[in-house]
């Protein structure tokens, strides 16, 4: 059906197939940013698939070529912080991560297709798949502490489940964008496809025509062996670049203990030189935050860790680095945030309990 002048297309769109329902972010324009409809509109979706025995599988995916999905809406978000209205990020918040964790937990399997941008609130909705396919054109991250915020989404804690040691540190404190191959080295995603490919898989996927087991991790098995055709089986390793973030990130507890231990290294090696060189331009108070919910969220169950991220982020929207951070990489783009405090040494103690 066309739509009227003047009448805005949906957020989200849903389509069903005979054994799949398919669902699409919808705000290409935006990177397919999450808003607190679009949250909704997803999880209205996912009941449906639920309560309907012709749907044995969920696929997600965003519409246009530039991302999955960039995470939320930021500019919405701090519009509503600037206004004091804390209603409504706080709002988005809780039904952002009581979908996450929905996805972690849903009875039918769920595939993404992370093309393209997919970050924060993205990787959020990815991470509870049961299959995520990436295309080489991938880029992966957790940028939060570059806008005085902090990784959310429930990465806090299973990012120690799914990727190699030090990675959670490393990835969640500097924001350290993951290309193509990487994603699935460092368990961000479960297989690599050639972007040229895509339209096949979805064409597979459409049209799959066996019924698969009601139980969760038979059905997951045997999309797997569907998938596996079109996957990449070379997956090149790093171990230096392994052993590197292992030393100066693995189980730390300090955040001046790893800008100290990547300053004395930072003559031998240029990776450690631009390391130290990143964490020194994110807010301070946000890389004590999120290193102090790493060590709290590492172990606990996902719903423990929701909860811990949801007080946090009550938190974090308060403080004047999150406008800040907002306003100068994203409104303002002059890229230089002033942050309160300056540095790591100044800032309070922090509790997440």
């Amino acid at each position: 059906m066309a739509l009227e002048i003047g009448q805005k297309e949906p957020g989200v769109l849903v389509a069903r197939y005979d054994s799949m329902m398919a669902i699409i972010l919808n705000r290409p324009r935006a990177i397919n940013a999450l808003t607190t409809e679009m949250i909704r509109l997803i999880r209205q979706a996912l009941d449906e698939a639920q309560a309907e025995n012709r749907f044995q599988f969920v696929l997600l995916s965003g519409a246009g070529s530039r991302g999955f999905c960039a995470g939320g809406d930021i500019k919405r978000l701090a519009k509503a912080v600037r206004e004091k209205a804390f209603w409504r990020p706080e709002l988005f918040f809780q039904e952002e991560y009581a979908l996450d964790l929905y996805l972690h937990r849903c009875p039918k399997p769920i595939i993404v297709i992370a093309d393209g941008i997919t970050m924060g609130g993205g990787l959020g909705l990815s991470a509870g798949a049961d299959l995520v396919v990436a295309p080489e054109s991938s880029v992966m991250a957790m940028p939060e502490t570059r806008i005085g915020f902090f990784p959310d989404v429930g990465a806090t804690g299973w990012m120690f489940t799914k990727c190699p040691r030090g990675y959670p540190e490393y990835l969640g404190l500097t924001g350290h964008e993951v290309p193509g191959a990487e994603c699935i080295r460092l368990g961000l995603a479960n297989g690599l496809i050639r972007r040229a490919r895509l339209q096949e898989l979805r064409e597979a996927l459409t049209n799959y025509p066996r019924r698969i087991s009601s139980e969760k991790g038979e059905a997951v098995e045997q999309l797997k062996i569907l998938l596996n055709p079109f996957l990449e089986k070379k997956i090149p390793s790093n171990p230096e670049m392994d052993k590197r973030v292992e030393t100066h990130f693995s189980g730390k507890t300090s955040g001046q203990e790893i800008m100290d231990s990547l300053l004395q290294w930072g003559p031998k090696t240029r990776w450690c030189e631009d390391t130290y060189r990143q964490l020194s331009q994110r807010s301070p108070t946000a890389l004590v935050l999120t290193l102090k919910l790493l060590r709290h969220n590492e172990g606990r169950p996902l719903e423990e860790v929701f909860a811990a991220e949801e007080r946090a982020a009550h938190f974090m929207i308060r403080h004047p680095d999150y406008l800040e951070g907002i306003r100068a990489h994203i409104l303002d783009k002059d890229d230089q945030p002033r942050w309160q405090p300056s540095t790591i040494d100044e800032v309070p103690p922090l509790e997440v309990a």
